[in-house]
């Protein structure tokens, strides 16, 4: 269990989610720091994994899976190891844009040309620009009991 509780503080403070006001017990700070939708569902997806190191690049699989929680991040992957994608604007993540990536080889990486288009229109809607891919990998229960 001290596993766990220490996995869900990383990853709280990966995410920005542990601060002293969010702490706070009083209903005022507690309405201040209300979490956005995007937040609350990227949290619950995170719950039981650990964040890693951040890379550059991660590999790119045809059944790779993508999600995008608007106004937060896109998520790659499933399984075992997720990566998370913030950009370096996430308030415009919007989940009706698809993204276009050219990309170079089997890797998707934080330098690769990305834009958008309107997921109803096919009109070209914006640019990202990536960071670095965070991956969190699942905790197993067996490691948790120590």
């Amino acid at each position: 269990m001290v596993r766990f509780t220490r996995s869900a503080l990383v990853a709280g403070a990966a995410l920005g989610l542990l601060a002293a006001p969010a702490l706070a017990s009083d209903d005022e700070n507690a309405q201040d720091t209300e979490l956005s939708e995007g937040e609350k569902e990227l949290a619950k997806l995170l719950e039981g994994r650990v964040a890693g190191e951040p890379q550059s690049c991660i590999r790119n699989f045809s059944t790779q899976r993508m999600r995008t929680i608007e106004d937060t991040a896109y998520v790659f992957g499933r399984g075992r190891t997720i990566y998370v994608q913030r950009t370096r604007d996430p308030e415009s993540i919007d989940d009706d844009d698809v993204l276009v990536m050219q990309l170079w080889g089997s890797q998707i990486c934080r330098l690769d040309q990305i834009t958008t288009i309107d997921r109803f229109s096919g009109f070209f809607s914006g640019v990202v620009f990536f960071e670095d891919f965070v991956p969190y990998t699942r905790v197993d229960d067996d490691d948790s009991e120590d």
